[in-house]
């Protein structure tokens, strides 16, 4: 099998998918942080396409950052100076060829995330 990464944020507060939040990718080694893509989730809280594919895979170390400070204000969220979740970076490791699916949990105050399926 051919590893890739996607990932899914739903809103648990709301009971929806995260619709127009925006995802980084980055691939981290060593000290360096390289930006891979930039994607906005669609109307099913997915992205479009995977945001990392078969054919730029490499095991390693990534984040994935989620900007949800920008989704929250979207969604009419009453404001907060300065807003308890805004940017929500996930470090996490991809040690084989296999399929990585990150997601994340959202609520105003609070988040999670697992290995998924």
């Amino acid at each position: 099998m051919t590893g890739y990464l996607t990932t899914h944020v739903l809103d648990t507060a709301r009971g929806c998918p995260a619709k127009g939040l925006k995802v980084e990718l980055f691939r981290i080694t060593g000290e360096t942080r390289e930006l891979l893509d930039t994607l906005i989730t669609n109307d099913d809280g997915r992205t479009d396409r995977h945001i990392l594919p078969a054919e730029r895979f490499e095991t390693g170390v990534y984040e994935l950052v989620f900007h949800v400070g920008g989704y929250l204000d979207a969604t009419g969220t009453p404001p907060e100076d300065p807003r308890f979740l805004d940017i929500i970076p996930l470090r996490f490791g991809m040690s084989k060829q296999d399929h990585y699916h990150v997601p994340l949990l959202l609520s105003p105050f609070g988040y999670s995330t697992y290995r998924g399926s």
